[in-house]
């Protein structure tokens, strides 16, 4: 990601102030705007790190949300700026718009049973991936019974359940089923490439600077 996001960067008339390694120490170059692809195990303190040194952030590195509460408080205590989204892609940001669509229809609907599946490449660490996970949690808002998702093979009727594939090539691939005895009904949105996640990233990266506070892909598209 972080190579197609520099091509993408660079083709847009933009200059890369630095690009930080596995194991880099000290303090990072200047920027107006930092774009953080990573690992989970190092996005917390790469963010923490572009908060201290006021340069905005713009992160797209999923698996470590846990520690979500801590971090958007790191950010608003400090005068930060920070632009989470599990996925960048402007047609996947549509299609989880589609999907609270699909839940709010559905709900209430008898006899159908709704799972999500997610295919990535096998360089992915994280599974679920984040675009799954934000896919479940717009189905547990609009869709009564719904109180969480697992990976389990046996999910209990309050679950989603989630099954993650690991093939390559495949830059991602989310598709969510309604299922009954009598017909199936889905959504399924196709990356072709990594190019639509590392030009989102980029859009966003143009747009962060001079805003402060937490931000997310619904301020930038306006929805």
């Amino acid at each position: 990601m972080g190579k197609v996001i520099e091509q993408v960067a660079l083709s847009r008339g933009h200059h890369i102030a630095g690009k930080i390694e596995i194991g880099f120490e000290g303090v990072f170059p200047k920027a107006d705007v930092a774009i953080e692809f990573t690992q989970p195990e190092s996005a917390v303190d790469n963010i923490k790190k572009c908060i201290d040194q006021k340069i905005p952030v713009v992160c797209g590195t999923t698996g470590w949300l846990a520690r979500k509460e801590e971090v958007h408080q790191y950010c608003i205590e400090r005068n930060g700026s920070l632009f989470y989204a599990s996925n960048f892609s402007l047609g996947v940001n549509l299609f989880f718009h589609l999907n609270k669509q699909l839940a709010r229809l559905m709900n209430g609907r008898q006899g159908y049973e709704v799972s999500i599946e997610e295919i990535h490449h096998t360089q992915k660490k994280d599974a679920p991936s984040g675009t799954a996970i934000t896919l479940a949690e717009g189905i547990i808002k609009n869709y009564s019974g719904k109180t969480g998702w697992t990976t389990r093979e046996n999910p209990s009727q309050q679950e989603i359940s989630i099954t993650s594939k690991r093939l390559d090539p495949v830059p991602g691939t989310h598709t969510v089923v309604y299922r009954s005895s009598v017909d199936d009904l889905e959504i399924k949105h196709t990356a072709h490439s990594r190019e639509g996640f590392a030009f989102g990233a980029t859009l966003v990266a143009e747009w962060l600077p001079g805003k402060i506070g937490v931000q997310g892909m619904n301020d930038f598209l306006k929805f």
